[in-house]
């Protein structure tokens, strides 16, 4: 889309004036004939009286390996569409960025000239190339899904023989596929690249013409607004391609299951301990935050993520995660990461809570292959061999050794030696050192016992510099494998005591959602409605590590992940908008579905539409109805969980107000209420959850205060004082009153009551100790003695009354 006369930008003015930048002019100029009137847009960074924070030190220069980014942009172009690419050189031209100012003085008129060249003409061809070749992919895509329908079926609606023909007709549509997907892979390429050059070209003008036009903020609004470097928009074909790949593949091979059904091709496999799991990425904006945690919460209980986090005192507090990425001056690991091209590894250094607590510290190696399914390697090493491993003079020798002394098997032995030996000589291989430290915050949401569904939620994610780029002011000191200025003053977010040009900080939090492959491959109906909701934004492929290196080196890489562009705009969705996209997406997949499915003879999968019943409604579109109704009518009742007995209970619960069972709701007798106290009857725990046989609570040494004990006692000495009255009492009518009188027969009443209070002290004593033993949690009050004492009292002193009247 040109910046043409209806185009608006509406840029916060806040964050400029906090950035020292305010906004001079916003002016609309004819730029020349046969160019579209353009906007040109100008922000004044006022130079006089500027103080710098001086804790802020500039980046360092980057080295020529990796600044020359028109370079890599000349190697990389793709010929066929050589004349589309970013014209680099020529913005560099205007730009002279090779002559002095002193020499030629940058006016106005070279700001409009270089405005008008990217903004107007180099982004909207790319743009314009971009829109057109996704366009005319997508109709090559929907042609060769109409060619496999006229494949499956035959005029009369008869599944057509496997013969020859056919399956000389599925390996050309095979063969038409892959040419959609090398050019849908090239086009990806194309977009990044291209995205990359306009970052690169605007840094550098605002670097050297910035001390009076910043347009680096413009652009970022700029590229936010075009898709071209968004994953998102080539999502719907993919998944019609995969699904064409799985049909065709599943005739074409003899046994029919050589592949299994494409879940999802934004998810990524990976394998734990011999498990398969797909892996689904997602931002969480911070106002969304609390109600994903919620939601999840009533799904899945919070899992403590590691003991070390138990053994504190506030055990319920989740435990901040530090990983220290490798990498080297080349940038090797994260260019084959952004890249996608053959296999791409990464390597940290992992441990929970602050390194000077002596933690756990993992080694971990995750391999990407090809196919996109990934591994994970990792051993445990102790914080002083870490040096001297990287720089490979120790092999793990003492561990091997532990090992056998404690009697693991030779096979265990063997492989953990195997994966040592094999991370060490990639870091020589590689001139592997820490690069970069990722600290976050993690809560995780797990069924103890039960890995079908995992998920965690990073927050607070701050990455920071680690490298010995610049010898000559390191981030690091390079005899040490890690920053000690953090690690030994216990920094925590937001790290406000190190140089903040070394920070980088995320905005959003991170939502992973991994799900165990089984048979059936069914989703739980929850995970896909928090999937498909205006709560999160998907964002499939994100990396810690790539954006860490992104965001902190940006002038040693000449490779840009595609999700920077998506910082710049606002993730929050409107519900309703986001519901009817999900279902559009879903139907639009059962379609495919259903067209491969009747290709293949099986069923694929099933769709029902969310508002199709009570059963089916997703968490959002019953949200999006409640809010509306509530909107439109004011406050409403709250419905059960059971749809189909909301109203009744409804109904019931006003025909039961003001009476006993409104407070006291055990007593209510109706058909709902028994039929309620039926179902929490017969509740069984949750699939994984067994019943604790002893308490947390009542784990660990028994510790009571003597003051609790003096305090049973003490109560147990008023009993016997109590005993000891009455029956003095007792003792004293009995003697005093002659044989067979009333005062006799209230002697022995009283000594009855002194007995029952002296054997209930004493019982009292010992009950209440073994509760104190026994931890209880239940109140340690019994009204039945002193009524049952008070009551023979009230009855004695009323007998004696009517019998002395009467004898009187």
């Amino acid at each position: 889309m040109p910046l043409e006369t209806d185009m608006h930008f509406v840029m916060p003015e806040r964050p400029f004036r906090d950035l020292g930048i305010s906004l001079l002019n916003v002016t609309r100029e004819q730029t020349g004939p046969g160019v579209a009137g353009g906007w040109s847009f100008y922000y004044h960074y006022p130079s006089a009286n500027r103080t710098l924070d001086p804790r802020v030190a500039p980046l360092s220069a980057a080295s020529p390996d990796t600044m020359r980014f028109g370079k890599t942009l000349r190697q990389s172009v793709y010929a066929p569409w050589k004349e589309n690419y970013i014209d680099y050189a020529k913005l560099k031209s205007i730009l002279r960025e090779d002559h002095d100012d002193d020499d030629e003085p940058w006016t106005e008129e070279d700001e409009n000239r270089f405005c008008d060249e990217i903004f107007n003409t180099q982004l909207e061809k790319v743009a314009r190339f971009q829109e057109e070749k996704v366009k005319g992919l997508r109709d090559r895509a929907d042609a060769a899904f109409d060619k496999l329908k006229d494949l499956s079926t035959t005029e009369d609606g008869k599944p057509k023989p496997k013969d020859d023909a056919a399956i000389q007709q599925l390996k050309d549509l095979e063969g038409e596929l892959d040419n959609i997907t090398n050019e849908v892979k090239q086009l990806q390429k194309y977009s990044n690249l291209n995205y990359t050059g306009f970052l690169k070209i605007v840094k550098k003008h605002d670097r050297k013409r910035g001390d009076r036009y910043k347009i680096r903020p413009m652009m970022q609004v700029s590229l936010s607004k075009r898709p071209f470097n968004s994953e998102q928009a080539y999502s719907p074909m993919l998944n019609k391609l995969s699904l064409m790949y799985f049909a065709i593949r599943q005739q074409l091979e003899e046994n029919g299951t050589s592949e299994a059904y494409p879940l999802d091709p934004d998810s990524q496999p990976e394998t734990h301990n011999g498990e398969r799991y797909t892996a689904h990425k997602f931002w969480v904006h911070p106002d969304n935050l609390l109600e994903v945690k919620t939601y999840i919460l009533r799904r899945l209980p919070n899992l403590v993520y590691s003991q070390q986090a138990a053994k504190e005192v506030d055990g319920n507090e989740d435990p901040t995660i530090t990983s220290l990425y490798f990498g080297s001056a080349k940038f090797p690991l994260y260019s084959k990461k952004v890249e996608r091209e053959g296999e791409a590894s990464s390597l940290r250094l992992r441990w929970y809570g602050q390194l000077s607590a002596k933690p756990d510290v993992f080694l971990e190696q995750k391999v990407l292959h090809e196919n996109g399914s990934s591994e994970e390697h990792k051993f445990i090493i102790k914080e002083k061999y870490i040096k001297p491993f990287i720089d490979g003079e120790y092999k793990m020798e003492k561990s091997v050794q532990k090992m056998e002394r404690q009697g693991q098997s030779a096979k265990d032995v063997e492989e953990f030696q195997s994966t040592a030996d094999t991370i060490q000589e990639f870091i020589q291989q590689n001139k592997l050192e820490p690069l970069v430290r990722a600290n976050y915050v993690r809560t995780a949401f797990q069924k103890p016992g039960d890995d079908r569904v995992r998920i965690s939620i990073d927050t607070d994610i701050a990455f920071i510099r680690e490298d010995t780029l610049d010898r000559s002011r390191p981030c690091r000191d390079p005899q040490d494998w890690h920053r000690t200025d953090i690690d030994n003053g216990d920094m925590t977010y937001p790290f406000k005591n190190i140089n903040q040009s070394e920070v980088s900080r995320f905005p959003y939090a991170v939502l992973e959602i991994k799900l165990k492959e089984d048979s059936n491959r069914k989703r739980p109906s929850w995970v896909q409605d928090l999937m498909g909701s205006h709560l999160v934004h998907p964002c499939p492929r994100f990396s810690k590590f790539v954006h860490g290196v992104a965001s902190l080196f940006e002038d040693y890489v000449n490779r840009l992940p595609f999700w920077l562009s998506d910082l710049d705009t606002d993730i929050r969705k409107d519900p309703q908008v986001a519901f009817e996209e999900e279902e559009e997406r879903r139907a639009l997949r059962a379609e495919n579905e259903q067209v491969v499915g009747s290709f293949l003879g099986t069923k694929l999968g099933s769709y029902k539409p969310s508002k199709s019943s009570p059963v089916a409604k997703s968490y959002l579109s019953e949200r999006v109805a409640a809010e509306s109704a509530a909107a439109a009518a004011g406050p409403r009742p709250e419905t059960t969980a059971d749809g189909e007995n909301g109203e009744a209970a409804a109904d019931e619960g006003r025909r039961d107000y003001g009476t006993l069972s409104s407070i006291f709701p055990g007593f209510s007798l109706s058909k709902y209420a028994r039929a309620r106290r039926a179902r929490e009857a017969a509740a069984a725990m949750p699939e994984g959850v067994v019943e604790p046989t002893e308490w947390i609570k009542n784990s660990g040494p028994l510790q009571i205060e003597p003051k609790v004990w003096l305090a049973n006692e003490r109560t147990f000495l008023r009993w016997q004082h109590i005993c000891v009255l009455l029956g003095g009492l007792a003792i004293s009518l009995y003697t005093a009153a002659g044989k067979g009188t009333v005062a006799e027969w209230m002697g022995i009443g009283y000594i009855l009551i002194a007995v029952f209070s002296g054997c209930w002290g004493y019982y009292t004593l010992h009950w209440r100790r073994s509760m104190i033993v026994a931890r209880s949690g239940k109140d340690f009050d019994s009204m039945v003695g002193p009524l049952v004492i008070s009551g023979a009292l009230m009855l004695a002193l009323v007998l004696n009354f009517v019998f002395a009247v009467s004898a009187s």
